[in-house]
């Protein structure tokens, strides 16, 4: 593994310096077309003024390939026999001489100011890796990020910005490294603004050195969020001709001025970028051929005749405007010829990632004509607002484009809006002339009527015969009242197609000559089947619910009279083996049916009284035959010498076995003997007894015991009790404890704090408690017995 990593290493390195040798290549054969180019020198010749230069002025070749593709080069000086140069040679020649007067900046072999003591090795050292490092850039913004990664360890440099001057007088971020997007956002269009240091420096042509931050905040505008975050920065004009259009700036946290070898070099920067910028095909001003502009002048509407500009990567970026019509705008109000030679998303920045750019590229690809979605737009017209509606329209031509936006006439518009409301209506316009019989129908009508267009139409008279028979009188009445007495017609009728029937409204009026003669009928006709189909099932619905209601009340009313007649409740508190009982019971309010909950206070023969709480699973009649059978059937086992557990097992098992039980039931059997003041209690899954006593209140632990009919062997068991004169035992069903969304152990805290907080000795007491306890609508029936033990002998 080692040696196959030390091969791939090897590879890899090899890669890069091919990679690197083939990039320098290129920027050495671009520089010597250069110089060929201005002088008329053979390519030997300029290969060998490159390395002369690059000898004098101690930097490499790649560094001064690239100050020469800058346009800052002086003429040939140190080239052998050179051919006779042509006069626009010659001329080439005479425009840049040795000191560079003409372009404004120093000579060449003077820019680093290699006399000067402070230079050193270093700077050339420096701006030697930045040459070769711009080899590999491809973009204004990689090549921020390279000049940060080298100015970074030279002059302390913190962020780099780089500013390109457009033409309407602003700057343009086109690179950016050491700051975060929302900054790059902010600052990506600078207008043109007084205060702008990138921007004089450009006006000035001259380096904009910002060292003292207090001073240097009441001249400019600075850039930063804050503008603290940079204490000194340097803004440099890339040069290029005898003009600059890019600026250089470079930011530091730390404050101080720039030292002079600072400077030095950063100048040499900027005059060593100058060659890259213009491989990247910075904008320059463009105008297409003078006739094509002229066709474009004698356009009507708007349109604008573009180029593609594509990336290092051969994709797309942007268009050029080389020629545009009058009428063309873009946002900030720029026609026509002001237009030409800017790009389209300076232009036109929202078309970037839309429907139209997309639409553009594959007409630029497959040379299809593409055509986006109509859109409204405000424009003034005659001193006032109009909204109107557009299309955008793209055609290639040649390598090009032609954009052009047609505004569509309000006919069309009309027309398209009139079979939106067909369409969206599921309706169609029809007309008839009674004079000339010309009948027309649109197509939505001849769907509608599910009628072959082959056919064509039919005239008034006919269209009853469209109609299934039963509605065939009505349709006849209202088209001759339509004719013949000029009343509005709107009838429905119905007409069998392939897929059923169909439920049609028909809607007409007649236009009447000048003697009120019917001379033409306007209509349409409507397909209603959806909503007569949705009314019919809605109607059905409801008298299903009707009925069914009605069959409900009824059954209630009878479970409820059967309830009564099988459960009387006393009206007063009765006095059983001593001991003084209440009993309430409380019909859900909600739902129509009847529950089966129960109970049961009665003397035995033998002086003991047998108390019985019973919830039976379910509603109706159902429920109160079996809360019935289990009522009378509990009453009969333990007067006739039945255990409390032993009448339970039993009644569990004719649960179980009989046909005509509802499910399963809940209950507490209770014997009191007033001799001993003994209460022995049994349950089937039943909530326990509550006993209050001295103030004090607690449920009674429950014996074992499952709720009747669940199984077919259960376990049951008997607890013990002894009452005290005072105290109160409360038997209850489950509707007073349990409440929807909430644990029953709530309900049953609730029910003990209740007793406590409204406990009285006085009868009558148990309503004021189950006010108290009851909150909201009862969603089940409710049964209490309430036992008090009185403090004397009655």
């Amino acid at each position: 593994m080692a040696a196959l990593a030390k091969v791939v290493a090897r590879q890899r390195a090899e890669m890069d310096r091919l990679r690197d040798q083939a990039a320098t290549s290129a920027v050495l054969e671009r520089a010597k077309g250069a110089l060929m180019a201005l002088t008329g020198c053979t390519p030997n010749a300029a290969g060998e003024e490159l390395q002369q230069r690059a000898k004098a002025g101690n930097r490499s070749l790649l560094e001064e390939c690239w100050i020469t593709l800058g346009e800052v080069v002086p003429p040939l000086q140190h080239a052998g026999p050179q051919p006779q140069a042509t006069a626009s040679a010659a001329s080439a020649t005479a425009t840049f001489p040795v000191d560079g007067s003409a372009t404004g900046l120093p000579a060449t072999r003077d820019r680093l100011d290699t006399d000067d003591p402070d230079s050193t090795d270093d700077t050339y050292v420096a701006l030697g890796r930045l040459g070769e490092a711009l080899v590999r850039v491809g973009t204004p913004q990689d090549l921020a990020r390279c000049l940060l990664d080298h100015l970074r360890p030279e002059v302390g440099a913190d962020a780099v910005m780089i500013f390109r001057h457009l033409p309407a007088g602003g700057l343009e971020l086109i690179g950016h490294s050491g700051i975060d997007d929302t900054l790059a956002t902010q600052w990506r269009q600078v207008p043109p603004l007084p205060g702008v240091a990138a921007l004089d420096s450009l006006r000035a042509r001259e380096p904009r050195w910002l060292e003292d931050f207090d001073s240097d905040r009441q001249r400019y505008l600075l850039i930063g969020d804050p503008p603290e975050r940079w204490r000194s920065r340097a803004w440099l004009p890339v040069p290029a001709g005898d003009t600059a259009e890019v600026c250089i700036g470079v930011l530091r946290d730390r404050g101080g001025p720039f030292t002079p070898s600072a400077r030095r070099l950063l100048r040499a920067v900027a005059r060593l970028c100058a060659g890259r910028l213009r491989a990247f095909g910075t904008r320059r001003e463009h105008a297409a051929d003078g006739a094509v502009q002229a066709v474009f002048d004698a356009l009507p509407g708007a349109a604008m005749l573009l180029s593609p500009l594509t990336a290092v990567s051969g994709e797309v970026e942007d268009y050029r405007i080389d020629a545009a019509t009058q009428d063309a705008a873009d946002i900030v109000g720029r026609t026509g010829h002001e237009l030409v030679g800017h790009r389209v998303l300076e232009c036109f920045p929202s078309m970037a990632g839309e429907e139209l750019w997309q639409g553009c590229l594959r007409t630029l690809a497959t040379g299809e004509p593409f055509e986006g979605p109509p859109f409204a737009h405000h424009e003034v017209v005659a001193g006032s607002a109009e909204l109107s509606t557009y299309s955008v329209r793209a055609a290639r031509f040649g390598d090009g484009l032609v954009l052009a936006w047609v505004r569509q006439d309000s006919s069309d518009r009309q027309e398209q809006r009139l079979a939106d409301v067909q369409r969206l209506g599921n309706l169609g316009w029809a007309t008839w002339n009674l004079v000339t019989h010309e009948v027309n129908w649109s197509s939505q009508v001849f769907d509608i009527l599910d009628r072959d267009p082959a056919h064509g139409p039919v005239q008034l008279t006919d269209l009853p015969g469209l109609a299934l028979p039963e509605d065939v009188p009505a349709l006849i009445r209202s088209v001759r009242e339509l004719v013949h007495d000029g009343c509005r017609c709107d009838v429905p009728f119905r007409i069998r197609t392939a897929d059923g029937v169909r439920h049609l409204r028909a809607v007409a009026e007649t236009v009447p000559a000048v003697d009120g003669t019917p001379v033409e009928v306007h209509g349409f006709v409507q397909d209603l089947t959806a909503q007569r189909s949705a009314e019919l099932a809605l109607l059905e619905s409801e008298q299903e619910i009707l009925t069914q209601h009605g069959v409900l009340r009824a059954e209630r009313t009878l479970a409820a009279r059967l309830q009564h007649a099988l459960l009387p409740l006393p009206t007063r508190p009765v006095r059983l083996a001593g001991l003084r009982v209440e009993v309430a019971y409380l019909p859900a309010q909600s739902g129509i049916h009847v529950g089966g909950d129960w109970f049961s206070a009665i003397e035995l023969p033998d002086g003991d009284a047998l108390f019985v709480v019973g919830d039976v699973a379910g509603h109706g009649i159902g429920a109160v035959a079996t809360m019935a059978q289990l009522r009378f059937t509990a009453k009969g086992m333990v007067i006739t010498g039945s255990s409390l557990t032993g009448a339970l097992a039993r009644l569990n098992t004719l649960l179980l076995h009989s046909r005509d039980s509802h499910g399963t039931a809940t209950m507490v059997l209770a014997r009191y003997t007033p001799g001993e003041r003994r209460l022995v209690w049994a349950q089937a899954g039943h909530p326990p007894p509550l006993l209050l006593r001295d103030g004090e209140v607690r449920y009674l632990d429950r014996p074992r015991g499952m709720l009747i009919g669940a199984s077919s062997s259960p376990v049951y068991q008997e607890a013990e009790c002894h009452l005290e004169p005072g105290d109160r035992l409360i038997l209850y069903t489950d509707g007073l404890v349990e409440r929807p969304a909430e644990g029953i152990d709530l309900g049953l805290t609730r029910l003990a704090e209740s007793v406590v907080a409204h406990h009285t000795d006085k009868p009558g007491s148990l309503s004021p408690l189950l006010a108290a306890v009851l909150e909201g609508e009862r969603r089940d029936d409710v049964c209490v017995v309430d036992i008090r033990v009185p403090t004397e002998p009655e």
